[in-house]
């Protein structure tokens, strides 16, 4: 449990990380001269690495364990990223390090769902892997109004470079109290190296749940982590501390969305669709901003926080498609649909930007945003559609004699 304990204060950090951009707007505008697409580029720069990195860590993962993958990981490239954003005087640097900190992130939070899948009845993963995200979205609660509060009190350089040394320990505890699975049937070793992806991807029934997996976290973690704080500077004229406020609440309701989202496949025996309902409700909330740009702080503040309790589905998503993988390439099949998940929120950074650069209008700052959320309506409503043909994975409770035999051999 200690190693599950600070994998999950590690995945606080991951969550911090990817999400704090957005209150630092103003400063890293001010000081760095960085502009609306050079932001976009480095949350997006977080996401790709994150993503890319996912092949090799789902390798390592079922042949070296959680253990090393994610402690060498983090503190080389969480630790050391940070350090160098904190020393950044370009937006390249900011950049370069946003890449560095996400490639540290990217085998945290698969380190914990390996372990629970290896570990653990698989009707019990969804809750798991729901509750392990929504306490690390305690990370966007920090990256909120905490932030914006302790960088006016330090300096955001400060701020950074004690993340840094948070990080590095974070990594150092990982290795000395993670203890990895055992793996008495050698099934990491089941399908060599890479070529264990090659038979993943020809499992069609995966195919019409990546899409949604791949783009049903991108409007709530790109308005949140990145676009909140333009949006409501043009739009509302609203400083660090008031984005601090908008984006903690919004942030609040991605934790509160995580835990919701956990045991609802088992109280209406579906996985299909809870995530379906779950995200349609999220698109019309981001549609109702697409046809109302300009209202008010406390509306947007409301809708935010709906399209921050309904963007919560990650966990149910990777549990229907965990319901479908081999016992052999667990570490390769979860590492493939997170590949997914993120590569999708780093592929709509970068489109995002050049969304709202191409669609501005001089003096008319809401006809940017309004394209912007049109797009996010657009792509999860394709996403939606898609997930409709999916075979659903209706949780089947554990019969007592296997949970009694797998506490036997857990003693």
């Amino acid at each position: 449990m200690a190693g599950i304990a600070t994998l999950a204060l590690a995945y606080v950090l991951s969550q911090f990380y990817r999400s704090f951009l957005a209150v630092l707007t103003p400063a890293l505008t001010a000081e760095l001269g960085a502009t609306k697409a050079q932001l976009s580029m480095a949350s997006g720069a977080f996401f790709v690495t994150f993503a890319l990195a996912q092949f090799a860590i789902g390798v390592s993962l079922d042949r070296y364990g959680p253990r090393r993958t994610a402690s060498i990981l983090l503190l080389l490239g969480g630790g050391g990223g940070a350090i160098l954003f904190s020393l950044a005087t370009a937006p390249w640097m900011v950049i370069a390090a946003m890449g560095l900190i996400g490639l540290g992130c990217a085998p945290v939070l698969m380190a914990s769902l390996f372990i629970f899948a290896r570990t653990f009845e698989t009707a019990r993963f969804a809750v798991l892997a729901s509750w392990m995200v929504a306490f690390g979205t305690a990370g966007n609660v920090i990256g909120a109004a905490p932030l914006a509060q302790a960088a006016e009190a330090l300096g955001w350089r400060t701020v950074m470079g004690i993340l840094g040394v948070v990080t590095a320990a974070a990594a150092l505890a990982i290795l000395a109290l993670v203890r990895d699975p055992k793996d008495p049937d050698g099934m990491g070793q089941g399908t060599a190296g890479f070529d264990g992806y090659r038979e993943l991807f020809r499992m069609r029934v995966l195919w019409p749940i990546i899409p949604l997996t791949a783009l049903n976290y991108a409007p709530a973690t790109g308005i949140r982590g990145l676009w909140s704080g333009p949006y409501l500077v043009d739009v509302y004229g609203a400083d660090s501390l008031m984005i601090g406020q908008v984006t903690f609440f919004m942030a609040l309701a991605m934790v509160a969305g995580a835990f919701v989202y956990g045991p609802l496949d088992t109280v209406f025996r579906t996985r299909k669709w809870v995530a379906v309902v779950g995200n349609s409700v999220g698109m019309a909330a981001v549609l109702f901003l697409a046809l109302n740009v300009v209202t008010d702080i406390a509306t947007v503040t409301l809708v935010f926080i709906m399209i921050g309790l309904t963007g919560g589905s990650y966990g149910l998503l990777m549990a229907h498609a965990r319901a479908f993988l081999p016992p052999h390439l667990i570490g390769r099949g979860v590492t493939m649909m997170n590949f997914f998940s993120i590569g999708g929120v780093g592929a709509m950074q970068f489109a995002t930007g050049g969304v709202v650069t191409a669609s501005a209008v001089p003096g008319d700052p809401s006809a940017a945003y309004s394209a912007l959320f049109w797009f996010y309506v657009a792509t999860l409503g394709v996403a939606i559609i898609i997930y409709l043909w999916s075979r659903d994975a209706r949780p089947e409770p554990t019969p007592a004699k296997e949970t009694q035999s797998k506490v036997e051999r857990r003693r």
